[in-house]
């Protein structure tokens, strides 16, 4: 669909992950989206990954939430103006706050909104509304690292810079797949090594993932054993005297207490037993981290995402403090966010603990600060209530409205059925969103479209704190609005003042102006997060705004890195050690639930795929969900590789196909997270994982749920191709993901087959009267296949593919087949069979997405060119030659045409 445009070329930020590439967008004339690398951004270079390469895709109008929509009594939306939409959310908000208190309103928001979105957002609820109640799905994947950042360094700090990773010695990967989940970080870094190859790479993950690719050493630990790990590292050091005991006496406090701690953990040799891990690699990795100052050890969700989150963070970051490897080029603790804006929505106080500015909502002192700053009626006074524990309040009455912005806890939260049980109870949801089916929309009463990526304009904060700007180059769709405007005029018809900005621009002047406001004054504390120096901008200097770097005290004055003069953010300028007592995940597995789920990102895909699944390109990577486990578990749960199985907790149930993908040990299985209600019939992964928090931070164990695996047993398989979607009754299980010119089905039946044409023609939609449909097909009752094709005018318009057992063609060579105006003779004649005559027509499953190159076209230049080096692959086949991310599957394939047959 084209796009009504500014035709203009504008620099932007990418909407995806926390290392807040620059994006270059150039819009056509007839609304044709070009994307490519911005080179002046100090992010990326001008380096963008494939998903951010492939945003051009994603901007269509197709399933856009275009005007405000109400649902009725008897559950149908109908649309309606934004003066009768705002009025039923700002008068249910009024009269619930009224009738029940402050608390029993919430809002649950997402790192996906803009800096000025989020400052609106936490404004009206914590300063007008009066309470807390406003979290964030950044909950999710960073809170972990914000409390260890907090109790460490006294606030919530990013010490490096991406440049470290660049300049160190050694890096260690903690719980971080960065091939995939940071992908152009993740090249910076391969290029480094590349460069100087004495550069170490130590990855500590329970998968062999694709950042294993450039790993000099791979601890496979145990899942949950991190704190074990590090508080090893940390006694490791205290004995062979490399403590830096100048910098820990004189800038630190409590190593004592955390090396009692750390002696709870045992010996190496216990150390290795615990982590599960062979102790000569673990004294190797020890002995590495001891000699090599210039250390960066930089971890994500694999140590976020757990009931010990916190405690994992401030082992890693004790180890750091106690050889004095912070604040300097090439070292240091470093959080790598999940998402654009997580940083930002922490900056402007988005979570339910915290205050604006990085203010404590603790702190009297400044909670009157702010509400004076505000000139708010009230102020929250408690902190509010977590995610999981938000929709526990939801579905159990105490909270009777809330709002839920960018973001799909229907699919995403842990214990993701109770999460729709609860707004299934709720008196009034709204939704602000930019789609409108997804499953949280679903259960929505109110439904508002907001503006998205290349729609909208404000900030960003990506992971090295650098302050960017995302800039709208795209015309607004419909009647939606940006987010900060549709809560101001929320707050405006509740009666609340100082909602009346002009744009984005006037927001971050507020929030600039806020981060100074006694900062460091009259015996207020002093705030490192300070971008006093961006205050006063006019609305053209915003608009021509250059990535920064915070703390910007004063204008010019951006900072690399943080802690140089030793000085951290507590009172007395010490950093804490953290006593971090081992402890292992909430559930155990047991007889009934033997292994242990894992569940992340793949390579291709975002989140729950609202964006990225309307890209072609991001598609052919991993089409569907899949359930990776070691062979000999397979065997003993009696499933097989390539065959349907289900994933049960005690919380839920999924469906998907086994694979064994080598990189995962006994005991354990991986599950995406990116499947939906839109996108599969039985494939939310959250409502397997268990719900258990952190203690300190509230984030959930999302890689440590007990499960057992067991078939999912079929009457056939079969897959799909179609130019229109279609509503699959007939499958017992099936995926849909967005094709070049066609959507793909893969599905699965319980029941057999009966008068096979007659049951094809309505699959696919065809009038069974219609005897003029260009129609053929051909069955084999004792094989148990059939295959059919519908064409009209000489082109393919759906086809399917069904047999009893798995000997399913490739869909590549029919996926092609859609992108042809009209078929040849011989094409035609091909087309049941699924496969072209000829080698090398078949490229076989995507592993490039970037330039479309599949697994057999590879194969078959390393064999036809003995071809031995990925830069051969490269240059012969493009593949890897643009962000690098399949680069390591690359090498696998090299590594198997090496070996002997």
């Amino acid at each position: 669909m084209k796009l009504s445009a500014i035709p203009t070329t504008v620099n932007t930020t990418c909407p995806y992950c926390g290392v807040g590439c620059g994006v270059k967008a150039q819009v056509g004339q007839d609304g044709s989206l070009a994307i490519a690398g911005d080179e002046a951004h100090p992010a990326s270079q001008g380096r963008l990954c494939v998903k951010g390469a492939a945003l051009g895709e994603t901007v269509s109008l197709q399933g856009r939430l275009l005007a405000p929509m109400l649902r009725e009594g008897g559950g149908a939306l109908r649309e309606a103006s934004w003066d009768e939409a705002l009025g039923r959310v700002a008068d249910g908000f009024a009269r619930i706050v009224a009738e029940h208190g402050p608390d029993a309103v919430a809002l649950y928001v997402s790192g996906q909104l803009l800096t000025e979105d989020y400052y609106v957002a936490n404004k009206f609820m914590k300063g007008f509304i009066g309470s807390a109640n406003i979290d964030t799905n950044s909950r999710l994947c960073m809170s972990a690292a914000v409390a260890g950042h907090k109790r460490a360094f006294g606030e919530d700090l990013v010490p490096g810079c991406y440049e470290d990773f660049e300049l160190a010695d050694l890096i260690v990967l903690v719980g971080s797949n960065a091939a995939w989940c940071h992908p152009t970080l993740y090249q910076r870094i391969v290029r480094a090594k590349e460069a100087r190859p004495g550069m170490k790479i130590v990855v500590v993950d329970p998968r062999r993932t694709a950042t294993c690719d450039i790993a000099d050493l791979h601890l496979p630990v145990k899942p949950g054993t991190d704190v074990w790990l590090f508080n090893g590292l940390l006694a490791y050091l205290a004995q062979q005297k490399l403590v830096d005991t100048a910098f820990v006496n004189a800038h630190t406090a409590g190593l004592a207490d955390a090396l009692d701690a750390a002696g709870q953990g045992g010996n190496l040799l216990e150390v290795a037993k615990t982590c599960r891990i062979d102790p000569q690699q673990l004294l190797a990795f020890y002995e590495l981290f001891g000699r090599t100052e210039k250390t960066v050890t930089a971890f994500t969700m694999g140590v976020n995402q757990s009931t010990s989150g916190a405690d994992k963070v401030n082992s890693i970051i004790n180890c750091h403090l106690a050889t004095g490897r912070i604040g300097r080029p090439g070292m240091g603790p470093f959080s790598l966010t999940g998402q654009p804006n997580a940083m930002g929505g922490r900056e402007v106080g988005g979570l339910a603990n915290m205050l604006a500015a990085h203010m404590e909502l603790d702190d009297p002192g400044q909670r009157a600060l702010l509400q004076d700053f505000w000139q708010s009626p009230r102020m929250a006074v408690k902190p509010g209530l977590k995610a999981v524990d938000l929709f526990r309040a939801i579905e159990d009455g105490k909270i009777k409205a809330v709002w839920i912005m960018a973001t799909n806890p229907l699919v995403s939260l842990p214990d993701a059925d109770q999460a729709r049980r609860a707004l299934a109870k709720c008196e009034l949801v709204v939704a602000s969103d930019i789609v409108g089916g997804t499953d949280t929309n679903g259960a929505a009463h109110v439904l508002l479209p907001a503006l998205g990526w290349g729609e909208k304009d404000g900030t960003v904060t990506n992971s090295e704190r650098c302050i960017s700007r995302q800039r709208s180059f795209l015309a607004v769709p419909g009647t939606a609005r940006p987010d900060w405007q549709i809560i101001a005029a929320v707050a405006q018809r509740m009666g609340f003042p100082g909602f009346d900005y002009e744009g984005p621009h006037a927001i971050f002047d507020e929030h600039a102006r806020l981060s100074a406001h006694q900062n460091n004054v009259d015996g207020q504390r002093r705030r490192a997060f300070d971008i006093g120096g961006l205050a006063g901008m006019s609305r053209a200097a915003y608009d021509a705004l250059a990535p920064v770097q915070w703390p910007v005290p004063a204008a010019g004055a951006s900072t690399t890195r943080l802690f140089g003069d030793k000085r951290f953010a507590h009172a007395d300028g010490r950093a804490r050690f953290v006593a971090t007592v081992p402890r292992a995940p909430a559930h155990a597995p047991d007889a009934e639930y033997p292994m242990v789920l894992n569940t992340g990102r793949v390579r291709d895909q975002w989140h729950t795929m609202t964006r990225t699944g309307r890209s072609p390109r991001l598609a052919g990577h991993i089409p569907e969900p899949f359930i990776d486990m070691h062979p000999q578990d397979a065997l003993l749960c009696g499933v097989k590789a390539g065959e349907l199985a289900r994933v049960t907790s005690n919380w839920g149930a999924v469906v998907a196909r086994v694979q064994h993908g080598g990189g995962i040990a006994r005991g354990s299985v991986f599950m995406p997270i990116h499947w939906s209600g839109q996108t599969a019939s039985d494939a939310r992964v959250g409502t397997v994982v268990n719900p258990a928090v952190d203690p300190v931070s509230g984030e959930p164990e999302f890689k440590h749920t007990p499960v057992r695996i067991e078939p999912f047993g079929v009457n056939w398989y079969g897959f799909i191709l179609s130019r229109v979607e279609l509503p699959l009754l007939a499958a017992a299980h099936w995926t849909r993901i967005q094709g070049k010119d066609f959507i793909r089905y893969e599905l699965a039946g319980r029941t057999p087959v009966r008068n096979a044409t007659a049951w094809g023609r309505a699959l696919l939609g065809i009038d069974a009267q219609d005897e003029e449909a260009d129609w053929i097909d051909v069955e084999d009752r004792s094989g148990g296949m059939y295959r059919a094709v519908h064409l009209v005018d000489e082109r393919i318009q759906s086809c399917l593919f069904v047999s009893t057992r798995q000997d399913l063609p490739a869909r590549a060579w029919l996926a092609e087949m859609f992108g042809k105006p009209k078929l040849a003779p011989l094409e035609r004649l091909n087309l049941l069979s699924g496969r072209a005559k000829e080698q090398g027509a078949d490229p076989g499953p995507i592993v490039c997405s970037c330039f479309g190159v599949g697994r057999k076209t590879i194969e078959i230049a390393i064999r036809k060119d003995g071809l031995t080096e990925a830069s051969q692959v490269t240059a012969c086949v493009k593949a890897g030659g643009n962000c690098g991310s399949c680069v390591p599957e690359i090498r696998a394939l090299l590594a198997e045409a090496r070996v002997p047959v």
